[in-house]
């Protein structure tokens, strides 16, 4: 009796289709994990971004209103309505007091133009050299900025007590360009109260 062709027996189409079927199921699991791992990288990876640059902006922010002078908008009656809310500030810097220059920093909320979405925070600059304007810039300090509030607190005078600056936005980041995804980080909230130098002294 011969059992040689016993032994070089092949898969049947029944054993093929069910280890087909295994590997396939295999690989779509596989690839729906390494797609969620993208989105999630998206979504952390736009969260950590804005929370450095928003956390960079405010830093900054606070050391612009400790050192600032002459802040605004100025409310009608210090005395009656001594706090004021506004989406803006403005306020005077001097960098060099030995020179005859000043510069007035207006940080804003502004609406993208063009566009439905999310407002910027930009920072407009003027700089004054013996009381004539010499230089203007503008740049954008945040993007998608969902409400930007400046709670201006005035003594008589107006002399400015503490300043509250509360931002909300939305995580921001290049790899939203790169990878699609319907996840969407959480909304950002930054507040930080901040009294001028001047009140400390």
């Amino acid at each position: 009796m011969n059992h040689s062709n016993q032994g070089r027996r092949g898969f049947s189409l029944v054993e093929m289709l069910v280890a087909l079927t295994i590997s396939s199921l295999l690989l779509t699991a596989t690839l729906g994990a390494l797609d969620a791992s993208f989105k999630s990288y998206k979504v952390t990876t736009e969260s950590a971004s804005s929370h450095v640059v928003s956390r960079l902006v405010m830093q900054r922010l606070g050391a612009l209103i400790r050192t600032g002078e002459s802040f605004g908008p100025f409310p009608v009656n210090p005395i009656l309505t001594p706090i004021i809310e506004s989406d803006s500030i403005e306020f005077r810097v001097e960098p060099n007091p030995d020179v005859n220059a000043y510069e007035i920093w207006r940080i804003q909320l502004t609406p993208v133009v063009g566009e439905t979405g999310p407002n910027e925070l930009r920072s407009i600059v003027e700089r004054y050299e013996n009381g004539a304007l010499v230089n203007t810039s503008e740049r954008t300090l945040m993007r998608r900025i969902l409400d930007a509030t400046f709670t201006l607190e005035y003594a008589v005078g107006p002399r400015l007590r503490r300043a509250t600056v509360d931002i909300n936005m939305l995580a921001d980041d290049v790899q939203g360009d790169t990878i699609g995804s319907d996840m969407s980080a959480n909304a950002l909230r930054m507040v930080t109260s901040i009294s001028p130098r001047r009140l400390e002294e």
